[in-house]
């Protein structure tokens, strides 16, 4: 948890005034313990919300102007009238929760008057672990609870996720917002990205921790490979067609049903990312099989094989995910590693037993410095609860 007399301290200096008044209100950042390219190919995706994220502070003003800053940011604020809200470039961070806002008055439930709002970031920016979701989740949530508006966790969702792509030109899917708003301490969540038909499954590591390694390599590659890689299932849908008449995504076939008809898919390339797609979805349902009867040494194995088909079928982990992941595994305690996120850089997620963790960052810190030259960050996080108001 921030620390919120701090927090308070830096509001009061930003814009001045009385503490009485301010609200404080929090949306944690998210992690996907696996599950990974399977969204947008209407699979089962299982994320979790961490215990630390956004803290948002904001007071009502007079007026009709927002004004936003950030403690991540600490050398501008920026004051936007209410009746001018649009993206401008210059704008940076704050058109996030501008889209939201955005977003909240074309549904007619936008702010009468306007706010003071201060953000504390504790997820690192471009680590894929979900900043973005977390700023637009507790924006929305924390401007419709101000306005006296009733919150559906998953219309706010599908809200942010509009605000996201529409408002900043953010191609994502809904996975991240969904997890920010709807987390549950203590549990992961089994979301079909389709349908949006999601459970809660228990998570109870018991001794073992969840380990998030940063690899701090910049993800250049993301956007081309990821558009590359939607084009190349479209056409594996298109092919496997004229076994599948109905086929619209390939998260609708089982590993059995792919296997008969794969020899229709002209290309072996694009035969290997169908094959990690419905592998995947796969492996997550085991995933809630084994962790429904504690068998945390099982859903390790599926985390490994989960890294070695996005590393060898998939190819979207590169050089720094690779190293990072392969000293991971060389760790006693280490029931399993592998990428989180879109791949080319950002985290891994670990499983790692509670005795381990020093020897952890110190091994695999110096292994994956010597193999990239690049310094690791590492995070021992707990499972959260999504996005809500912190009571003062």
């Amino acid at each position: 948890m921030a620390d919120l007399k701090q927090l308070t301290d830096s509001f009061l200096t930003w814009f001045g005034g009385e503490a009485e008044g301010i609200r404080y209100y929090q949306a944690p950042g998210r992690v996907n313990l696996i599950g990974e390219h399977t969204d947008y190919n209407g699979g089962y995706v299982f994320p979790a919300a961490l215990t630390f994220g956004t803290t948002l502070l904001l007071r009502e003003r007079e007026d009709r102007l927002l004004r936003f800053a950030s403690t991540n940011f600490p050398d501008k604020r920026f004051d936007i009238p209410l009746d001018g809200i649009e993206h401008r470039a210059e704008d940076d961070w704050s058109n996030y929760p501008k889209g939201v806002v955005h977003e909240l008055q074309q549904s007619g439930r936008g702010p009468q008057t306007g706010f003071d709002l201060l953000y504390h970031g504790e997820i690192p920016n471009g680590a894929g672990l979900s900043s973005s979701a977390s700023i637009e989740v507790v924006t929305g949530y924390a401007l419709l609870s101000e306005g006296g508006h009733p919150v559906d966790l998953t219309e706010l969702a599908l809200l942010a996720q509009r605000a996201e792509n529409g408002f900043n030109g953010v191609q994502s899917g809904i996975m991240d917002q969904f997890a920010v708003a709807n987390g549950r301490a203590g549990e992961a969540m089994l979301l079909m990205c389709d349908t949006l038909e999601f459970r809660h499954v228990p998570f109870e590591p018991a001794d073992h921790v969840l380990v998030i390694g940063n690899t701090n390599k910049r993800r250049g590659l993301v956007d081309s490979k990821y558009n590359e890689r939607r084009a190349e299932c479209e056409q594996a849908v298109q092919e496997l067609r004229a076994a599948y008449p109905e086929l619209a995504l390939l998260g609708q076939l089982t590993p059995e049903q792919l296997s008969a008809e794969e020899g229709r898919i002209a290309s072996e390339t694009v035969r290997r990312r169908a094959r990690h797609v419905v592998e995947e979805i796969d492996r997550v349902l085991q995933s809630v099989d084994v962790l429904e009867q504690g068998d945390l040494a099982a859903f390790g194995r599926l985390m490994n094989a989960s890294h070695d088909s996005l590393r060898d079928l998939y190819e979207v982990t590169g050089r720094e995910l690779d190293a990072m992941v392969e000293a991971a595994r060389k760790v006693p305690g280490v029931l399993g590693s592998r990428m989180t996120g879109a791949g080319f850089g950002g985290c891994t997620v670990s499983l790692v037993h509670r005795d381990s963790v020093d020897r952890f960052r110190e091994q695999v810190g110096a292994e994956y410095a010597e193999a990239t030259g690049l310094q690791a960050d590492f995070y021992v996080c707990s499972i959260g609860d999504g996005v809500s108001r912190i009571d003062v």
